[in-house]
């Protein structure tokens, strides 16, 4: 009889088992949130309740949030610590709903717990950020930490946390749960209403919901694009970027350009990719549950130095030639421009930022311009530059727009939202922006580029998007003069191809020229082939020059720590040297010897205060002295004074008097008159004969060095002989 027993078959299914595991389950969750509410109520740092605390205050300004360091919570409980890292989003909920808890026990309101707002938990940690680039498939779902600059900010929006759908049939109203970040709901396709019995369950047809918006629960969200800072990506790769979601407090907390470290979950979300056989693969991004803005815009805020660093940088700074031993170790491939070194040193180290009593902020950053002549290094210098400031970016002002110098609108393809981009100048902020040829840009490009410089914002109403963007950052700038090469014959301000109005906002002009010297070009010559053949051109002494990732970090050391301010004996000096210049600047005028040099302004008086500032910056020193300013007044005098009016051969441009000058174009054109294109002449010999003709020795060597510098005539047979090339 019982042989049939096992004919049929016999289903077994333990439930029993399941349901322990759920149990299990939540108990664990429970005694987590349990453990939570302990660590809010109870860790304290010398007799202080800081978590506790902190709750009440933010509570009691309608600020429901708290913030919470991560080392705070492994010190107290380990394995709380753990689990909130490796599930964060199944205990961070939890972690809210003690802090919740908490706050209405202590009001004593623990019946009223629903009748009290969301508390949001923000997480913070001194751990190192994680790069973008070193994301990986196994930090999804984990609690990671990374750093950047947010690019891009969308505009604040609503997100629904839970909403209410109502059956068009039944009236029945139900709640669904809304996931965070980029997640969503799905509504149910059929009405659960279990009241509905027989003949009128089958009256709701399919898809019967709809949504309740004014019984919806929202929160404010925000998108943000976070890209790799400049100085974190490999040469000759693509800068990477994660889209960020923050949400309720963590919202319009910071603009584009902004350098943060943002702590959050790393998750995925589907991009509603129309390629049906792709639907595993997914868009990763980062829902953040922690954000830390790195000090004024930079990283340098944030950067640590060990005591032997600064114990050597301490050391350096005691050196009396550390401003002697900084320039020398900018650009020591490049051959000479020693002040065009030591201005390129002051701008990196830059002068102190000040906000005055009514609120108005005077820059400290130093803009220097390089104008000359080609294959003068000026591209190198930026190239360096760039690679040595703590944040640089290298533009090229051809292929920039004002929009990519700036800021941009741009109107995101999936949503139709717009989206605040920066530029350039908005991603150097706190750091060095290098424009190369910046002659090539078009002058209304240029134009936008004015407040940046001077006031250190940029003005953005596009789109419907009004905002202000902090652009704090020097500006070294290289470009060529209208004719390609430098004439000596012509003024500096036909040959600067520049408004007024742009060149003021630069403290520093080079004019940069290609001197044909015979002794300099042998030496120039005999640099450049020891580079090619691979040793050291340098001559300096090795000892005296530093290593750019030490120059780097002592720059950053300088800026971080180091504010100076004009001494009483420094200002008095700077004051009677701005008098003097504009005394002499008046009499010039007076006595008609022609329009004065360039003259002297408010401007460039707070330009040689940077520059002392700098200075005294390099040095350590809280206080810029007489003798920092005093070599700031021989950087300007240099660069902006006499640089921009001497000749190659260092004649000033002023000595030869109007008549002179006309006397010189004559003889040039007597010369093309005598020379034909292409043909050969005797130095001597077209010498002798325009002498015979009334000219001055004097005026006919002017003029054949000008021919020769507009590359007209050029030397054959070891400079006996002229060639007229054009």
């Amino acid at each position: 009889m019982a042989s049939g027993w096992d004919v049929r078959e016999v289903s077994y299914s333990d439930q029993q088992l399941v349901r322990d595991d759920n149990v299990n389950r939540e108990g664990k969750r429970h005694e987590s949130q349990a453990k939570f509410r302990q660590f809010i109520r109870e860790y304290r740092v010398e007799n202080i309740y800081i978590y506790r605390e902190q709750l009440l205050a933010n509570c009691a300004k309608n600020a429901y949030s708290l913030l919470v360091d991560l080392a705070d919570l492994s010190g107290f409980n380990p394995d709380l610590h753990t689990l909130l890292r490796q599930q964060p989003a199944d205990y961070l909920p939890l972690f809210e709903s003690a802090a919740k808890e908490v706050y209405a026990g202590i009001q004593l309101r623990e019946t009223e717990v629903d009748k009290i707002p969301d508390i949001q938990v923000s997480i913070v940690s001194n751990e190192n950020p994680k790069r973008l680039r070193n994301l990986q498939s196994t930090d999804v779902s984990r609690l990671v930490q990374v750093s950047g600059i947010v690019i891009a900010a969308s505009k604040a929006q609503v997100k629904a946390t839970k909403i209410a759908i109502q059956c068009r049939n039944c009236r029945f109203v139900k709640h669904l749960s809304v996931k965070k970040g980029f997640g969503g709901a799905v509504l149910p396709r059929k009405c659960d209403n279990q009241q509905n019995e027989g003949e009128e369950a089958k009256k709701c047809p399919l898809d019967p919901f709809q949504i309740m918006p004014d019984m919806s629960r929202y929160v404010d969200q925000q998108t943000l694009k976070v890209q790799e800072t400049p100085e974190m990506v490999p040469t000759g790769e693509m800068p990477r970027n994660i889209l960020v979601s923050v949400d309720r407090s963590l919202v319009d907390k910071v603009s584009p350009g902004a350098r943060v470290t943002v702590m959050g979950i790393y998750a995925t979300f589907d991009r509603n990719n129309r390629n049906l056989g792709a639907v595993a693969i997914r868009t990763p991004y980062l829902r953040a549950v922690g954000l830390k803005l790195n000090g004024e815009g930079s990283s340098r805020a944030s950067q640590t130095f060990t005591p032997d660093e600064e114990e050597r940088f301490a050391e350096l700074a005691r050196d009396g030639n550390v401003y002697e031993k900084v320039s020398r170790s900018i650009g020591t491939s490049i051959f000479g421009s020693e002040d065009i070194k030591k201005a390129i040193a002051c701008l990196l180290f830059g002068g102190s930022r000040k906000r005055l009593p009514d609120g108005m902020r005077l820059r400290g950053d130093i803009n220097v311009l390089l104008l000359g002549d080609p294959s003068t290094a000026k591209s190198q210098f930026l190239k360096f530059v760039e690679r040595v400031a703590p944040i640089g970016v290298y533009t090229s002002g051809k292929g920039s727009s004002a929009a990519g110098l700036t800021a941009s609108v741009v109107k995101d393809n999936g949503s139709g939202e717009f989206y605040l981009e920066g530029g350039a100048m908005v991603l150097a902020d706190g750091g060095v922006v290098c424009i190369d040829e910046f002659d090539k840009m078009r002058p209304q490009d240029r134009v936008a580029i004015h407040e940046a410089m001077e006031q250190q914002t940029i003005s953005i109403a596009k789109a419907g998007i009004t905002t202000i963007l902090n652009s704090r950052c020097s500006v070294l700038a290289a470009a060529n003069p209208v004719f390609g090469r430098y004439d000596d014959m012509k003024e500096a301000a036909e040959q600067i191809d520049f408004q007024t109005t742009i060149l003021s906002r630069f403290d520093l002009i080079f004019i940069v020229r290609d001197v044909r010297n015979d002794e300099m070009d042998q030496t120039l010559a005999r640099h450049i082939l020891k580079l090619h053949k691979g040793g050291s051109a340098v001559d300096q002494d090795s000892a005296a020059e530093l290593s750019v990732d030490f120059l780097k970090k002592y720059i950053s050391y300088c800026r971080h720590k180091i504010a100076p301010r004009l001494s009483e004996e420094a200002a008095t000096k700077l004051q009677g040297h701005y008098v003097k210049v504009r005394d002499e600047m008046r009499t010039a005028q007076v006595n008609a010897k022609g329009a004065p040099t360039i003259p002297i302004t408010v401007r460039q008086l707070e330009a040689i205060v940077r520059i002392s500032e700098s200075l005294a910056k390099m040095s350590l020193s809280n206080q810029a002295t007489a003798e920092h300013v005093d070599e700031a007044i021989r950087l300007f005098k240099v660069s902006t004074l006499q640089a921009a009016h001497s000749s190659p051969d260092g004649s000033p441009m002023d000595a030869l008097s109007s008549e002179a000058m006309n006397d010189v174009l004559k003889v040039e054109e007597h010369i093309r008159r005598k020379v034909a294109i292409g043909s050969f002449v005797s130095e001597q010999k077209l010498i002798m004969d325009l002498m015979k003709q009334g000219h001055s020795e004097f005026i006919i060597k002017k003029a054949l060095h000008i021919m020769l510098q507009r590359t007209e005539m050029d030397y054959r047979h070891g400079k006996h002989m002229l060639k007229r090339l054009r």
